[in-house]
């Protein structure tokens, strides 16, 4: 079983408690209102990012980070998720999944991040492993661009969320979106699979609960139950 340990995978290596803390308690100071944009662990993050010029974290929390660029080649295979424009925000959370899916097949060749896998099981190359800090900044990146370039009609693009203070579980952290509509939020959470596959995308109140997904392949489609 996958637990919310999602930064446990650095705990040996000195600052994680620290850094996850540090995140959590700015990100609590952001909904409150007192920043105004997300917190990132480290000053080399492209905080404006384009298919050109992006970060990528790895090795957990961001003790890597890659900086990008996408081919034409490349951006067209992401960009094409989004060739028809989706006619709800149901179906443009499903392309926003694919999106992400497709954008970490591509960057796993480009940062060498491809042997990422669920959680906190690692493979044999350590710098492909990242938790939930690298996870959900790298999301946030993707989503910006996807933002940037005009192909978000339903949604925006909103700060990482953290769930879990140690007194009511493990820390936790994930890119979320906002209907645009609305203003409902929906946590856009990649930790939870290997490299390549579609995120979770679900309410974001719900996720707060200590969401986890059921143990079923993911399709990248809301999804509503708890285990």
């Amino acid at each position: 079983m996958i637990r919310d340990w999602c930064t446990v995978i650095r705990v040996r290596r000195g600052k994680t408690l620290f850094v996850t803390l540090l995140i959590a308690l700015a990100q609590e100071a952001g909904a409150a209102g007192v920043y105004a944009a997300d917190f990132f662990v480290r000053e080399d993050i492209v905080t404006e990012p384009a298919p050109e010029k992006f970060s990528v974290c790895h090795g957990g929390t961001c003790e890597i980070v890659s900086q990008a660029r996408l081919d034409e080649a490349q951006w067209r295979l992401i960009a094409a998720v989004f060739a028809a424009p989706a006619a709800s925000a149901q179906e443009e959370r499903a392309r926003i999944a694919e999106a992400i899916a497709r954008f970490e097949t591509v960057v796993g060749a480009i940062a060498d991040t491809s042997d990422d896998r669920a959680g906190n099981r690692h493979g044999e190359n350590w710098r492909s492993q990242m938790d939930c800090i690298d996870e959900s900044t790298n999301s946030t990146t993707y989503l910006r661009i996807l933002a940037g370039a005009g192909l978000l009609r339903w949604h925006r693009v909103e700060a990482r969320v953290t769930r879990g203070f140690f007194l009511f579980g493990w820390p936790h952290t994930t890119a979320v979106v906002s209907e645009a509509s609305t203003g409902v939020k929906w946590a856009v959470d990649s930790w939870f699979h290997d490299n390549g596959q579609p995120p979770e995308i679900v309410p974001l109140d719900l996720w707060k609960t200590g969401w986890r997904p059921a143990k079923a392949p993911p399709t990248g489609a809301t999804r509503n139950r708890q285990d």
